[in-house]
C-alpha cells in the first residue's frame, strides 16, 4: 500500500482522546485503530510485534548489520479539541495558490493560513470543513510504517535494529504514562510528530495543568444584597489579573504563556481550566506560583475557601536530556540534507511523547510529519511533505 492510501485508511478510524474516562486508551477508537496496526505490522513483516492492554504497539525490523537501536515513535489519538469522527479527506491537485473551499461556507483562506501558499503545485490533503484531518499524528504512523515495509522489501540496504512504538492518548497528556521505555529497548529514538516539512525539534514547553474551584452563595436576587457571592463573577476577576498579553494568541517562539481552556460555571460553583507552559523553567514554576498567589489574594478578599487550586505538572523541555547526546540531533540533520530536505530546528511551542520519554532515558526529539494547523477543521497535509518524512526516517535508518 502506498503512503497516500496508507494515510486515508488511518484517517477513517475515529481515534479522538477524552481525560474524562479515565481509561487507556481513553476511547475506544483508539484500540479498534491499534488493532488494525498490530495487523497491518505483521502482515508487512515486522517481527514482536506486541498490543498491550492499554493500547500501546511495539514491534521490530531485525538489523542486517551492527549498530545502535534506533526507534520510532507516533501517536495513534488526535485532538478532542475538534471532531475526528466521520473525516472526510479529499485530494487538491496541484494546488493553485487560491483560497480553498472545504464545504459550503467553510473556506481556508490563504489570507488567514499564508503558509498554504508555500505548497503551490503540490497535491494536499484536506478536510470537509467538519472535522480535523488527522495528520497529527496518523501522517506519522503512515510515514514509519511505509518506511519500515521499504526496508523489509530491500534486504540489500543495511541497518541495525529498528523499534517502532505508537502509543494512544498523547493528546491529553497521557501518551508516555504506560510507555515501557526498557521494553522498547532503544539507544535513542524520534517521534515522528512535528509540522510542516523540515522541523526538527529538540525543546519543547515546561507544562502544566491547572483547576480553579471558585465557590460562591446563592440568593434570590432581590434579597442578594451582602449575601449573595457569585462565584462567575470572583472567577472572572481573578481571570483578568493574569496578564493580558501572556496568552496563545499573543504569544512565539520562546514566550510562554497561560492559556484558558474551559470555564463551566453556576452563581455557587465555577471551575476555571488552565494549561501553563514557558520553555524556560524558572519563570515556568513562576507561572504556577502567580496562579497561586491570586488565588490566595481572592481568598483574603471574599473568604478563605473562597477559591481552590490543583495543580499538575505534565511534561519538561527535554534539552536538558538531549544536549548530552547531541549527535542524534546531527544525525537527523543529515538525514534531512540528503533528501533534499533543509532543516528548520525551532522550540516546540507544545509537547510531545518524546518530551516525558527523553526523561525516562530514553533520549527522543521531534521530526515533521508534514502537516499544518494541527486540531482545527482547517488542517491540511501536502503528500510531498508526507514522503519527504518518509526518506527522511530511511535516510537516518541507513546511516
Amino acid at each position: 500500500m502506498n503512503i497516500v492510501d496508507r494515510f486515508l485508511k488511518y484517517v477513517s478510524f475515529c481515534t479522538t482522546s477524552d481525560e474524562q474516562t479515565n481509561l487507556t486508551p481513553s476511547t475506544p477508537g483508539q484500540m479498534e485503530f491499534a488493532r488494525y496496526l498490530a495487523d497491518e505490522l505483521r502482515s508487512i513483516g515486522m517481527q514482536d510485534v506486541t498490543l498491550d492492554d492499554n493500547g500501546y504497539i511495539m514491534a521490530t525490523l531485525p538489523g542486517n548489520t551492527q549498530g545502535p537501536t534506533i526507534g520510532f515513535i507516533s501517536h495513534m489519538d488526535t485532538s478532542p479539541d475538534a471532531s475526528g469522527k466521520h473525516v472526510q479527506p479529499r485530494i487538491v491537485k496541484n494546488y493553485d495558490g487560491s483560497d480553498i473551499e472545504l464545504s459550503e461556507g467553510i473556506v481556508l483562506e490563504t489570507a488567514k493560513y499564508p503558509e498554504i501558499l508555500r505548497y503551490t503545485g503540490q497535491d494536499i490533503i484536506v478536510t470537509n470543513g467538519k472535522t480535523l484531518l488527522g495528520a497529527d499524528d496518523k501522517a506519522g504512523i503512515a510515514e514509519i510504517v511505509t518506511a519500515m515495509e521499504y526496508l523489509i522489501q530491500h534486504p540489500e540496504i543495511k541497518h541495525g535494529k529498528v523499534r517502532v512504538g505508537f502509543t494512544p492518548d498523547e493528546e491529553i497528556g497521557q501518551g508516555a504514562d504506560h510507555f515501557d521505555v526498557k521494553a522498547f529497548g532503544c539507544d535513542f529514538a524520534y517521534t515522528m510528530d512535528g509540522g510542516a516539512v523540515g522541523e526538527l525539534e529538540f525543546e519543547n514547553f515546561n507544562a502544566a495543568y491547572c483547576k480553579i474551584h471558585v465557590h460562591g452563595v446563592n440568593v434570590h436576587p432581590g434579597s442578594a444584597y451582602h449575601k449573595m457571592q457569585n462565584s462567575m463573577r470572583i472567577a472572572y476577576q481573578l481571570a483578568v489579573m493574569l496578564p493580558r498579553w501572556e496568552t496563545p494568541e499573543h504569544t512565539q517562539g520562546y514566550e510562554g504563556f497561560y492559556h484558558l481552556i474551559g470555564m463551566n460555571g453556576t452563581v455557587e460553583e465555577t471551575t476555571l481550566s488552565y494549561i501553563i507552559r514557558d520553555h524556560d523553567r524558572a519563570r515556568f514554576e513562576s507561572r504556577k506560583r502567580e496562579l497561586e498567589h491570586l488565588v490566595r489574594k481572592v481568598n483574603r478578599e471574599y473568604g478563605e475557601g473562597t477559591a481552590e487550586i490543583e495543580m499538575r505538572d505534565q511534561y519538561y523541555n527535554m534539552r536538558e536530556k538531549i544536549e548530552p547526546v547531541m549527535h542524534i540531533i546531527d544525525l537527523a540533520k543529515q538525514a534531512m540534507e540528503a533528501v533534499g530536505v533543509t532543516p528548520v530546528v525551532k522550540p516546540i511551542r507544545g509537547g510531545t511523547d518524546g518530551a516525558r520519554l527523553s526523561f525516562e532515558g530514553l533520549p527522543c526529539p521531534n521530526i515533521f510529519a508534514g502537516g499544518e494547523n494541527f486540531h482545527s477543521r482547517y488542517e491540511y497535509l501536502p503528500i510531498p511533505s508526507m514522503e519527504k518524512a518518509r526518506d527522511v526516517i530511511l535516510e537516518i535508518v541507513k546511516m
